[in-house]
C-alpha cells in the first residue's frame, strides 16, 4: 500500500483519541482556555453527563472575529510562536490540538467578543466536514463554547461511554481540582439545569481555607497542617493532613506544577516516602501541594494529556518534597516545652514543631516555617525565632504546664555563674562566693523545688541520663542526676546519639536504602582504586557505589545519609578512604568509619531548643544502655561543682 498524508478530518479525529476520552476531558480543555485568557469567572453548563450539551461560558479575553475560523483549525494557537516559547511554558494549553479535535467529534459553536470589538461573532463547525460558518451574534465581552451531541458521529467512541451519573462525576471531579488550583476564579457548575456547585473567588487578601472547605470538606481542614518551603528557584506550599487524617483510599490527593494538575508519579513517590513512617499499610495520605519552579526546569509537554511532567533536576525536586513532608510531619508531633532565656532570666515558650537533627546541614532544613494550629492543643501564643535567636510573633500553640517560676530562673542563673565565668572570663557576673548567704540559700532551696516541680513533668526524660533542665548559652544541656547538676555540650550529644544510630553496623551492618536517581560524579583514580578496595567497608554502612572508569556511581546510602548532600558528601567520604592504611585490620576500619561519620552527621547549631536536648537525651537511652551509657556519660558530661554554695550555708 502506498503511503500518503492523512486527510486533515482524519488526522483531527485520530488526535481527537487521545484528547476527547470522555465529556471530562472536553470540559477539562475548555476551562482550561478560559484560564489562560484571563477569566476571573467560568459557568458550565452540563446536560446528560456531557454526553448532550457542555457549554463552558467565561469573562475572558476573548477571541476575535479575524481568528474565528482559525481558532478551529488543528496546531493554531495563540500561546507559543518560536522553540523558545515551549521550553519555557507557563500556560495551560499550547498545542492547538483540542478546539480541532473536540470539533472533529461533535457540533461545537464559539461565540466570542474581545473588550475592543464592538459587537460578538459566533463560529460553527460540525463533524468530519469541517467547515466553518462565521456570522454575528449577541455576547458580552468573553467567550462561550458549546459542545453539542458529543460523538454523535462516532457511535463507537459514544457507545463505550458510561452513565449519565458516572460522566457527570468525572466531570465533577476535575472541576474540584482545578478550583483548588486556581483560588482567585469563580466556577459555576450546573447540571441538567440545577445548580450543583458554586466556588466563589478568593479575593487577594481573603482565606483561602473557605475555597479549601468547600472542595475538600471540614474533615481534611480540622487535621490540615499549612506547609510551605522555599529552595532557590522551587516553592513547595500547601496543605497535608497529619495521620489522624488519613483516609482508606486515594481520593484526596492534589498536586499541582506551577498551577497544572498533575498525577505525577516522582511527586507522588516523595510523598509516600515523606508519609511512610507515619500511616499504616492500608492508608492513604490526604494533601494539598503547590509546586513552583522556573518554567526552564519543566516539560510540560510528556504526556498527550498533560498529566505528567519531567523535571530537568528530577533527584533534587524528589527530596525537596520528600524533606518538606517528613519534617513537616515530624515538627507536628513534637511536644511544646519551655526553656529560659540565658540573657534576660525570664522564662520564654517555643514552638511546638521542632526540627529533628538531620544528617548534613542543607537549604532543605528550612522546611516548614508556618503551621496553624494543631488539632487538639490548647491555643497559647507561641512566639517564633527568628534569624537573630529572638522569638516573635504568635506562630503556634501549646498545652503544655506551666512554666518554672521567675524567682527559680533566677536561682538556676545563679547556680550556673561559675561556669559561665569560666567560659567567658570578661563577663561581669557574680559568683557565688560573692553572694550573701541568706541569698544563696534561698537560691537552693528554690533550685531544689524547681527541679522537683520539673521531676514531675511527662515531657521530661527521667530514666538513664537524667532529667533535662534547660539549654544554657545557647548550645549547652543542663541535666539533674543523681543530686547533682550536670552540663553537656549539644553537638557531643549530638555525636553521641549518631554513634549509636550507626551501631549496627560494627554487627550486622545497616541496612542499604536505593536511591530513586543514583548519584554520579567524577573521581581520580586513586579514589575510584579506594572505593573499589573498600567496598566491604562501604557495604557494611550500607554505602554501595560503583566504579565505571573514571565515574562513580552511587546507588545505595544508609537512612541517616538518606536526607544528605550526597555532592557534598561523597567527596568527603572519598579523602576519608585514602587517610585509611589498607594493611590496618578491618574492625579498627569499621571503627574509624564509625567514628568519623558520627562526626560528619552532627550537625553545628549556634541556638539549641529545649524540645530538640530532650529529643535527642531521648533517643540516646534508646541507643545506649547498661555500661555503654554510663561510660559515655562520664565521657560527655561535666559535673558542676556545687561545694562552694554548700559551705557557704553550712558556715552562715
Amino acid at each position: 500500500m502506498a503511503i500518503q498524508i492523512l486527510p486533515a478530518r482524519l488526522a483531527n479525529q485520530i488526535a481527537a483519541g487521545e484528547v476527547v476520552e470522555r465529556p471530562a476531558s472536553v470540559v477539562k480543555e475548555l476551562v482550561e482556555n478560559s484560564i489562560d485568557a484571563g477569566a476571573t469567572r467560568i459557568d458550565i453548563d452540563i446536560e446528560k453527563g456531557g454526553s448532550k450539551l457542555i457549554r463552558v461560558r467565561d469573562n475572558g479575553s476573548g477571541i476575535s472575529k479575524a481568528d474565528l475560523q482559525l481558532a478551529l483549525s488543528r496546531h493554531a494557537t495563540s500561546k507559543i510562536h518560536t522553540l523558545d516559547d515551549l521550553e519555557a511554558i507557563m500556560s495551560l494549553g499550547f498545542r492547538g490540538e483540542a478546539l480541532a479535535s473536540i470539533s472533529s467529534v461533535s457540533r461545537l459553536t464559539i461565540t466570542s467578543r474581545p473588550a475592543e470589538q464592538q459587537e460578538a461573532w459566533s463560529a460553527y463547525a460540525e463533524g468530519r466536514d469541517m467547515a466553518v460558518s462565521v456570522k454575528p451574534a449577541a455576547h458580552p465581552v468573553g467567550c462561550t463554547v458549546e459542545v453539542v451531541d458529543l460523538f454523535f458521529n462516532t457511535p463507537a467512541r459514544r457507545k463505550f461511554l458510561r452513565t449519565e451519573k458516572t460522566e457527570f462525576g468525572h466531570i465533577d471531579e476535575l472541576l474540584r481540582r482545578i478550583a483548588l488550583s486556581r483560588f482567585d476564579i469563580t466556577i459555576n457548575l450546573r447540571h441538567n439545569g440545577t445548580p450543583v456547585r458554586q466556588y466563589r473567588r478568593v479575593p487577594e487578601q481573603g482565606d483561602p481555607v473557605r475555597r479549601l472547605k468547600a472542595v475538600c470538606g471540614q474533615k481534611f481542614v480540622d487535621h490540615a497542617l499549612r506547609v510551605e518551603l522555599t529552595h532557590h528557584d522551587m516553592t513547595l506550599r500547601g496543605w497535608i493532613c497529619t495521620p489522624e487524617g488519613a483516609r482508606q483510599q486515594n481520593d484526596m490527593q492534589h498536586c499541582f506544577v506551577n498551577q497544572r494538575m498533575m498525577k505525577d508519579k516522582l511527586i507522588n513517590h516523595a510523598i509516600r516516602q515523606g508519609y511512610e513512617q507515619s500511616l499504616a499499610p492500608d492508608q492513604y495520605a490526604a494533601f494539598v501541594l503547590y509546586i513552583d519552579v522556573d518554567p526552564h526546569q519543566v516539560d510540560v509537554n510528556v504526556h498527550p494529556a498533560k498529566h505528567e511532567v519531567r523535571f530537568h533536576q528530577a533527584r533534587l525536586v524528589h527530596d525537596f518534597i520528600f524533606q518538606a513532608i517528613f519534617d513537616a510531619l515530624q515538627q507536628a508531633s513534637s511536644p511544646v516545652l519551655e526553656g529560659v532565656d540565658n540573657e534576660t532570666g525570664e522564662v520564654r515558650e517555643q514552638a511546638s514543631y521542632q526540627t529533628r537533627p538531620s544528617a548534613v546541614a542543607s537549604d532543605y532544613q528550612t522546611a516548614v516555617n508556618r503551621f496553624p494550629d494543631y488539632p487538639g492543643q490548647r491555643k497559647e501564643p507561641v512566639r517564633e525565632r527568628g534569624q537573630s535567636g529572638e522569638w516573635s510573633g504568635d506562630r503556634a500553640f501549646s498545652s503544655q504546664p506551666a512554666p518554672p517560676s521567675k524567682k527559680a530562673t533566677q536561682a538556676y542563673q545563679a547556680l550556673m555563674t561559675p561556669y559561665a565565668s569560666e567560659q567567658k572570663p570578661h563577663a561581669q557576673t557574680a559568683t557565688l562566693s560573692e553572694t550573701s548567704a541568706p541569698a544563696v540559700s534561698e537560691a537552693v532551696s528554690t533550685v531544689e523545688a524547681a527541679v522537683a516541680d520539673v521531676s514531675d513533668r511527662p515531657a521530661r526524660t527521667e530514666s538513664g541520663l537524667g532529667k533535662v533542665l534547660a539549654v544554657t548559652h545557647g548550645h549547652y544541656v543542663l541535666i539533674a542526676r543523681d543530686d547533682a547538676l550536670w552540663l553537656a555540650d549539644y553537638q557531643a550529644l549530638q555525636t553521641w546519639r549518631q554513634q549509636g544510630a550507626l551501631r549496627p553496623a560494627l554487627d550486622e551492618g545497616l541496612v542499604a536504602q536505593p536511591l530513586l536517581i543514583p548519584q554520579r560524579m567524577s573521581a581520580s583514580p586513586q579514589e575510584c582504586e579506594a572505593v573499589e578496595h573498600y567496598q566491604t567497608l562501604l557495604g557494611r554502612f550500607g554505602i554501595h557505589i560503583k566504579v565505571k572508569g573514571q565515574q562513580l556511581m552511587v546507588m545505595t546510602v544508609c537512612q541517616p545519609l538518606r536526607q544528605s548532600n550526597l555532592q557534598a558528601f561523597i567527596p568527603d567520604l572519598l579523602a576519608f578512604l585514602l587517610s585509611l592504611t589498607p594493611d590496618q585490620p578491618h574492625e579498627d576500619h569499621s571503627s574509624s568509619m564509625w567514628s568519623w561519620l558520627a562526626k560528619q552527621l552532627t550537625v553545628a547549631s549556634d541556638h539549641v531548643s529545649l524540645a530538640q536536648a530532650v529529643q535527642t537525651v531521648s533517643e540516646i537511652e534508646q541507643y545506649w544502655q547498661g555500661e555503654a551509657l554510663q561510660h559515655g556519660y562520664q565521657r560527655v558530661f561535666k559535673r558542676l561543682d556545687l561545694t562552694t554554695a554548700i559551705e557557704a550555708l553550712q558556715h552562715d
